[in-house]
């Protein structure tokens, strides 16, 4: 069940158009831009896509378009800080045919570890279809403890996580403790991808892959090939990119990164506001080392 969950998999942003509405257009030239560099899945209304100023109807308007255009898989983006609501996203993507939902802690509450364990099981025990947790307590301000992210594994419809806490000895740690379980480990954090899949990830949801898919894919690919030196060499070039993307909040830097590059990106919602002009002149030196703009 897990096979396809693997490779490059962008987190994809939400275009707007200037009134602020969905630009599904511009959602469907990205999603055919990004499977063109060769990426694995995609995942429509993650924290990339802006999805916490979405509406419910906004969210599911999403994850219709990119399923109804991608030609891979689409792992849709369906939690919430309330279970009723994560509920509700989920079931919708599953009848919209997406192949799995990737599923953040809730944020804001600040669960404890048995309410973070019962909410991902009223999500997994309400809708028939395969969920990875997210782990980014960087976002959330809870972080999801080995011990329940283990137990949570052994429910057949939780097959895999986001860690991107960026901690290897944690993620280290989840891969051990799962290792009897059909779950796969995915970065979360396009620089930890290369040292994670060095112990047993097999591969990334990506912010970079948004602009630059096909170079995130080769690096995987080198690795998957046992291209060791050659995947090392593409991550050291993509370094500096992956660095400054999250200069500032993400996405404010891919969404500046995908307007200047000529893709559909269009405003930021509120309360994230334009790149401060010192961060956005380091932003454009890359793109253009890498030969973007």
């Amino acid at each position: 069940m897990n096979q396809r969950f693997q490779g490059v998999i962008p987190a994809l942003i939400t275009p707007f158009t200037t009134d602020n509405r969905i630009d599904v257009d511009g959602l469907r030239r990205n999603i055919e831009f990004v499977e063109k560099g060769g990426v694995s899945a995609i995942v429509p209304c993650g924290t990339t896509g802006e999805s916490a100023t979405m509406t419910a109807e906004e969210h599911m308007k999403v994850v219709d378009a990119a399923i109804e255009t991608a030609k891979v898989p689409v792992i849709a983006g369906t939690g919430s800080n309330s279970t009723e609501e994560a509920v509700l996203f989920t079931k919708h993507a599953k009848d919209a045919g997406a192949a799995a939902a990737l599923i953040i802690t809730p944020y804001y509450n600040k669960p404890t570890q048995a309410g973070l364990k019962a909410h991902f099981e009223k999500i997994a025990n309400s809708v028939d279809i395969p969920i990875i947790l997210y782990n980014v307590p960087s976002r959330t301000s809870v972080d999801m403890a080995v011990s329940t992210i283990a137990e949570l594994a052994k429910h057949e419809n939780i097959i895999g996580i986001k860690e991107a806490t960026g901690d290897m000895g944690k993620a280290s740690e989840i891969l051990h403790k799962t290792k009897d379980e059909d779950f796969v480990l995915l970065s979360g954090d396009d620089i930890a991808t290369l040292p994670l899949m060095s112990i047993g990830a097999t591969g990334v949801i990506s912010v970079a892959a948004n602009i630059v898919p096909q170079k995130m894919c080769q690096m995987v690919s080198a690795f998957e090939s046992g291209k060791m030196k050659e995947a090392a060499k593409i991550h050291d070039e993509l370094t500096p990119l992956m660095k400054v993307l999250f200069i500032e909040t993400n996405p404010i830097p891919i969404k500046t990164a995908m307007r200047l590059s000529g893709h559909a990106a269009g405003p930021l919602r509120l309360p994230l506001v334009d790149m401060a002009p010192a961060n956005l002149e380091m932003l454009k030196a890359e793109l253009k080392k890498m030969g973007v703009i």
